[in-house]
């Protein structure tokens, strides 16, 4: 008696959904620096959509730098070239100063729109959003200072401190630029709203760059605003980054306070935004 023969069932096909599933169970989790680089690349990308923040990087040091020079610089230095001595280290550190808001802003607003909420659910490191932020942040501050020195050279600045001297300024001003950003991060998830944030950043920012030493040398204030001037830590950097460019003796003391000033603000704001990071939610 013979056997029937076995009908050949035909292969099962495999749902779509599942396949991708599949195929993604294999994949390494992302690093923290490639998670960190990713999320600074979607912050360079939203400059697209938001061009204040290139344009104000531009135009603040353009603006401050070229009025300045040439209406006040013969009457407070008798040369416009002596005046850039005084001027252009301190508009650099104000110029960069002023634009760390944005980082802020931008965090407030991936709060405000869900983003942050989506991006804290990936499974990644944790701080990558927060550091990929930064890396964005001093792109910005390399193109600010980029402009500031160039726009300098061309009106006739001549560094005393040449190249190297002209780097360790930029490196020290975009130091504290960060650590700035660390601060307004603070402050966006604490208030959540993009307005609140630059509201806030602008009642800091504009006393603390207009009554500093960045346009005029404080021996010719009045005492009580001198020394609110000796105190503000926009004039430190400020000093620090033109002791370093025009090569000065003494230079040590301005330098070793700013970066003090840079280590504190970041070493206090670094846990509290991870912290707050972490929370959310």
């Amino acid at each position: 008696m013979s056997t029937p023969a076995l009908s050949a069932h035909p292969p099962v096909a495999q749902d779509p959904i599942d396949a991708l599933l599949a195929a993604g169970r294999g994949r390494r989790r992302a690093g923290a620096l490639v998670a960190s680089a990713a999320f600074g690349r979607r912050a360079l990308l939203k400059i697209r959509h938001d061009p204040k923040q290139l344009v104000d990087s531009a135009a603040i040091p353009i603006l401050f730098t070229v009025l300045f020079t040439y209406l006040f610089g013969g009457a407070v230095s008798g040369s416009t070239g002596d005046y850039l001595k005084i001027l252009l280290p301190g508009v650099l550190s104000m110029s960069i100063a002023i634009v760390t808001m944005y980082g802020g802003a931008r965090l407030a607003q991936d709060v405000r729109s869900g983003a942050f909420d989506r991006f804290r659910g990936l499974p990644v490191w944790r701080g990558a959003f927060v550091l990929g932020g930064l890396l964005s942040d001093a792109a910005r501050y390399l193109f600010a200072s980029a402009v500031v020195v160039v726009l300098g050279l061309i009106m006739g600045y001549r560094p005393d401190g040449g190249a190297p001297g002209v780097l360790a300024a930029v490196a020290l001003v975009v130091a504290f630029g960060l650590s700035l950003s660390l601060l307004w991060a603070t402050v966006a998830l604490v208030v959540q709203d993009p307005a609140v944030v630059v509201g806030i950043a602008n009642a800091v920012l504009m006393p603390l760059s207009f009554a500093s030493n960045v346009f005029v040398r404080p021996s010719t204030m009045p005492g009580w605003l001198r020394a609110f001037v000796d105190v503000n830590p926009l004039s430190h950097v400020a000093s620090a980054a033109r002791d370093l460019m025009n090569d000065a003796a003494g230079a040590g003391g301005a330098v070793v306070w700013s970066l003090t000033a840079t280590a504190a603000l970041t070493l206090v704001c670094a846990p509290i935004t991870l912290r707050l990071y972490g929370k959310r939610g």
